[in-house]
């Protein structure tokens, strides 16, 4: 079956793509060794691809920038994947998975592939198979792949580490406004748009832009060659999108030329198996009955306020190591 699979991804078919990520992202048993052999034969042959993280401020616009940027990458020959990642609830663990809906241009277009997957409890609110996913992208033909994050807690420094550049999208915001962006945020970054930079927005988002460049003066006294760029564009009329296309490139070109981005992929790897063994080991201790016993009496103990969280976790963790001896 994956062989199929697998020569049909490698034909670029979208259908076999979508079918290929539901089999990955699978709980089942049976998919789960299907997926390793599929993954197994994804790694074997390796694609070119630029790798783009995209998060930002609520109501910043990323998906209108993603529509509006995508589409000019096809126009420029480039076949584009967006790996949406939309928000669950953490009472019904339901998700809206509207960015289909939101990019509607983009998702009709033979030449782009969206795939909204909902990002649960996963640490960082990435979906937790988002790596494979970028690889089977990849082996699909998609030169570009976009992960968009839901823009919360620790999502930004996740998905920093599965990219090979990240855009932080900012409202045309000024002065104390701009209080609520994170010194890290602004550290990952490797390219700051200030979207709706249009209408009655210009004056505010230059007034932005001349904010966002005095932060980042500072933050990168000591390094200015790592200082992010901040652009001025709006997705909505579609201005400064070459602009940040040829920012990315730029950007892509510095880390081939001193072998940065090879490293960089090495590392992403490395990210990806940590994750996989945690996930892993989470998921077997869970499917021994005996330690699944143990965890729900010391989760117990911890609510009834008899052991303090830490107490509790190195009980469950000692009994661990002695159960598996």
């Amino acid at each position: 079956m994956t062989d199929n699979l697998f020569e049909r991804l490698l034909s670029g078919e979208r259908r076999a793509l979508g079918k290929a990520i539901t089999l990955i992202e699978s709980q089942s048993p049976k998919h789960r060794a299907e997926a390793n052999a599929l993954m197994d034969q994804v790694m074997k042959a390796p694609k070119p691809s630029i790798r783009i993280g995209i998060s930002g401020t609520p109501g910043a616009g990323k998906s209108t920038f993603i529509e509006a940027f995508g589409m000019a990458l096809i126009e420029k020959g480039h076949k584009v994947a967006v790996l949406a990642v939309d928000p669950s609830s953490p009472i019904s663990s339901g998700s809206i998975l509207g960015d289909k809906t939101r990019m509607q241009h983009l998702s009709a277009h033979p030449q782009a592939f969206i795939r909204p997957s909902p990002a649960g409890r996963h640490l960082g609110g990435v979906a937790s198979r988002t790596r494979e996913a970028i690889y089977l992208c990849e082996a699909a033909n998609y030169d570009f792949i976009i992960v968009e994050t839901v823009g919360v807690g620790q999502s930004e420094h996740l998905v920093h580490s599965m990219v090979d550049a990240f855009i932080y999208l900012q409202l045309p915001n000024s002065g104390d406004q701009l209080q609520g962006i994170k010194k890290g945020i602004l550290e990952l970054a490797h390219l700051i748009l200030v979207n709706k930079c249009d209408g009655k927005h210009v004056q505010a988002a230059k007034r932005a832009k001349t904010d966002l460049d005095l932060a980042l003066n500072l933050i990168y006294q000591n390094r200015p060659e790592e200082r992010p760029e901040v652009i001025l564009m709006s997705a909505l009329e579609k201005t400064g999108l070459d602009q940040v296309y040829q920012q990315i490139l730029a950007l892509i070109d510095g880390l081939k030329s001193n072998e940065e981005l090879h490293s960089r992929r090495a590392q992403q790897a490395l990210d990806w198996y940590r994750d996989e063994v945690q996930r892993l080991l989470v998921e077997r201790v869970f499917e021994n009955e005996d330690f699944k016993r143990l965890y729900q009496e010391a989760e117990a103990s911890v609510a009834r306020q008899e052991k303090s969280a830490r107490q509790a976790a190195f009980k469950f963790t000692n009994a661990l190591m002695i159960g598996s001896k």
